[in-house]
């Protein structure tokens, strides 16, 4: 019988739900399948593996990936990433610097540090939503599972409102709480449609709001000189 390796442990508090978690490295079968989802270039593929990698590596069993914000599950692949593979990423990018009326087209070589990579929190931010005087909605961070269901829809007015009724904690009158769980899809669709377009704005700007990936780069054009200051957010941004 040929030997086994053993792998190390890791454990990681995500950002957002607080939640620990003890994790491995993917393992190269692993990485295999997320380099053949990469080059393939297909967004649900990508998804679809990146959930598969991180079940497949966590250790701590009240995890449940579905269930957890977004923006933790991208949050867990890129500490994974870096644990299994490495902490840089070398990405490229082009200087639009004009010179003479031209732009400069450098390709500047960026190393990102993935460990380094941390949650930017709006101070805006506000989950509970003052509706009118009396009618207020809780909402919480949109969850993985989310991402499943918006693929079905055809339109972005449907992708907007699946994402807010799933976002939905609960809402209360001034008297009584209502909570999401307790409610039928339909019961919540109903009372989001019946929101004028204000309310309706504010709702929206939890969502412009949410907690994103961040890293701001400094770095100087071999070519025309120019200090550039690029800010790159989302995980495929750190990927690209």
């Amino acid at each position: 019988m040929l030997p086994k390796i053993d792998t190390p442990i890791y454990e990681l508090t995500l950002p957002l739900s607080k939640k620990n978690i003890k994790f491995r490295p993917f393992l190269v079968k692993e990485q295999k399948n997320l380099m053949m989802a990469i080059e393939a270039d297909d967004k649900e593929t990508i998804e679809r593996n990146i959930k598969q990698v991180l079940q497949n590596c966590t250790l701590t069993e009240s995890i449940d990936i579905e269930k957890l914000p977004v923006i933790d599950v991208e949050y867990y692949f890129i500490q994974l990433r870096a644990r299994s593979v490495g902490e840089i990423v070398e990405n490229k990018y082009i200087c639009n610097n004009e010179v003479n009326d031209e732009k400069c087209g450098n390709k500047m070589d960026v190393n990102l540090n993935l460990l380094d990579i941390q949650i930017e929190n709006n101070p805006d931010y506000s989950d509970i939503i003052e509706l009118t005087n009396k009618i207020a909605i809780k909402l919480k961070y949109p969850e993985f599972s989310t991402v499943e269901k918006i693929k079905e829809k055809d339109s972005s007015v449907d992708v907007a409102f699946q994402m807010i009724i799933d976002s939905i904690e609960y809402i209360y009158d001034g008297d009584q709480y209502y909570y999401a769980n307790e409610s039928t899809p339909k019961e919540l669709m109903e009372f989001v449609e019946q929101l004028n377009t204000e309310q309706f704005s504010k709702i929206e700007q939890f969502f412009d709001n949410l907690p994103k990936l961040n890293k701001k780069v400094e770095i100087k054009c071999s070519k025309c000189g120019y200090d550039h200051s690029i800010v790159i957010e989302g995980l495929e941004s750190f990927f690209g």
